[in-house]
């Protein structure tokens, strides 16, 4: 969808109180806009679209005790390694590429 706005105007935003039960999103992001949608679907008391701005945003309302933000640590060089050597010695990868070609 053209919409006219540049990636940087294209945001995700999170509103909510200490007060109210629910938060509001606003979102452009194409993944997170279905993963609300269906969200929203499956539990509609929970969560709802509210609002749609015609360039591709959409607003939800959903209950503040769904959401929730996780930060992680970086990977260190030494994990990131290890992880690595661990996939290639399993051949993840491939395991998984092969199995999908064989079906």
């Amino acid at each position: 969808m053209k919409t006219g706005l540049t990636k940087k105007q294209k945001v995700t935003e999170v509103f909510y109180n200490a007060k109210d039960p629910t938060a509001e999103i606003y979102t452009h992001d194409t993944k997170l806009k279905k993963r609300l949608l269906a969200y929203a679907a499956k539990y509609p008391e929970l969560c709802r679209q509210t609002d749609d701005d015609g360039q591709g945003g959409l607003w939800f309302e959903i209950a503040k005790e769904q959401i929730s933000i996780r930060l992680t640590a970086p990977y260190s060089q030494e994990r990131r390694e290890a992880a690595s050597k661990l996939a290639k010695e399993n051949n993840t990868f491939r395991d998984l590429h092969e199995g999908a070609i064989k079906r």
